[in-house]
């Protein structure tokens, strides 16, 4: 990897399809903008319908020899997420590459239309069920990959209830469910590894993360406290990175070769806060296989979505 890999290091993807989640602004829309850039054929996965129109024409007037559409997805609703899979797999009969980039981040407690926590639900549940439905799409293509966009984030917990994963009963910290719901996209990549590999299947599951980007999820987190949104604001002028640098480490774990099943990509920088990518290590806790099992479990209980087994 060079030091400072870019998008103009992306090879040739002409042929190759990709699904972008959250494509609508900050890291998925810079993550279109490489894949388009490089040839392929991108699905704006976006949940609102007019900002991905916005999202579109922004994409166009970048790359005007973009091949990139609009689907709708909404990852808060299963059947959404269902509907999504479904009309994909009736129009294209592969996938090259899942960028499971969407999320929310630090919102006062929601359900989700399941009745999921709105973090969990969205971050973790929603990318879950997706890869799962496209799985066959995904092993249908030469070089399937799936791109499970976390966050340095996910240090900051000490790990998931998993006897209260909706915070029921425990009293819920919005920025506790964020991390919870990273390490929660860590431990699901990881684990998707895991049952590729037993089943001798040539699909990549590998993880990303931006490290502080300016992006609006950022500011969305701090709705509705100007003191927050001070902080946010120099932040982002001390600290962050744009949102361009930040889609960097999942543009590279999406397209490179020499990407290996389990990887995990982020910023070279200080605490991995900004730079060009690098593979990065990650909370012991995102290997833990007993968590992850019983984490896939409930996931597989929940969503109704079952996937290939270890065995």
């Amino acid at each position: 990897m060079t030091a400072q890999w870019n998008t103009r290091d992306i090879p040739s993807l002409e042929g190759r399809l990709a699904i972008v989640t959250g494509a609508n602004s900050g890291l998925g829309l810079e993550t279109v903008a490489g894949l388009a850039g490089a040839g392929a054929t991108v699905i704006m996965a976006c949940r609102n319908a007019a900002k991905a129109r916005s999202a579109l024409d922004e994409i166009m007037r970048r790359v005007p020899a973009a091949k990139a559409e609009l689907m709708t997805l909404d990852l808060s609703d299963l059947a959404s997420v269902r509907r999504f899979a479904q009309d994909y797999s009736s129009r294209f009969p592969r996938l090259d590459i899942l960028c499971n980039n969407a999320g929310v981040m630090a919102l006062p407690y929601q359900q989700t239309r399941d009745g999921f926590e709105m973090q969990i639900g969205t971050n973790h549940l929603g990318h879950f069920a997706l890869t799962g439905l496209l799985l066959e799409q995904l092993q249908a293509a030469p070089a399937g990959r799936v791109v499970t966009v976390a966050s340095i984030a996910h240090r900051g917990t000490r790990g998931l209830n998993l006897d209260d994963l909706h915070w029921q009963r425990e009293s819920y910290k919005k920025n506790e469910g964020y991390a919870r719901s990273k390490l929660a996209n860590l431990l699901f990549s990881f684990e998707l590894n895991r049952r590729l590999q037993a089943a001798h299947s040539h699909v990549l599951a590998v993880a990303a993360h931006p490290g502080y980007a300016a992006t609006n999820i950022v500011g969305a987190a701090t709705e509705g406290s100007p003191f927050k949104r001070l902080m946010v604001q120099i932040g982002n002028a001390v600290l962050a990175q744009p949102a361009a640098m930040g889609a960097l480490p999942t543009l590279y774990a999406a397209t490179m070769p020499g990407v290996s099943g389990g990887d995990y990509y982020g910023p070279r920088g200080l605490f991995e806060f900004r730079g060009y990518p690098k593979k990065v290590g990650c909370k012991h806790t995102a290997q833990d296989t007993a968590v992850t099992a019983k984490l896939w479990s409930l996931s597989e209980q929940l969503t109704g979505v079952r996937y290939l087994s270890r065995s």
